[in-house]
């Protein structure tokens, strides 16, 4: 049976709440994982595996977050993440909301295309394939 928007959402809030010892009034849907609720890069294997266990669903690497932008030189150039780079964003993470980044595409910003509804955008996606 397919899960509802909320549940999906309270199912994540409790992963992350878990995860990262945050309050659950602190997840709400627009937190940055990093930014928001104090993720560090150890902290997001370790909320992807436990989504996989609260889901029962496999998120391959690179899936939810894609690797290796920063270090592609056709990617960022001057610490700014290249048009073709956004674009293969988008692609890659249409879960993501990309309206504020495309304004200011700086990597240092990159990380708050990581958020809440990100992550249930992305499950619910998962869950109705």
């Amino acid at each position: 049976m397919a899960m509802s928007r909320e549940e999906i959402f309270k199912k994540v809030q409790a992963v992350l709440m878990d995860a990262l010892g945050v309050d659950e009034e602190e997840v709400t849907p627009e937190a940055v994982i990093k930014d928001d609720l104090g993720a560090e890069s150890i902290d997001f294997l370790d909320i992807m595996f436990r989504l996989e266990k609260a889901f029962g669903i496999k998120i391959p690497r690179g899936d939810l977050i894609p690797e290796n932008v920063a270090s592609d030189p056709n990617f960022v150039k001057d610490g700014v993440v290249t048009p073709q780079a956004l674009a293969m964003l988008k692609e890659k993470m249409p879960h993501s909301d990309f309206s504020d980044f495309e304004k200011d595409p700086r990597l240092d910003n990159m990380s708050r295309l990581f958020t809440v509804k990100a992550i249930v955008n992305y499950i619910e996606g998962k869950m109705n394939q």
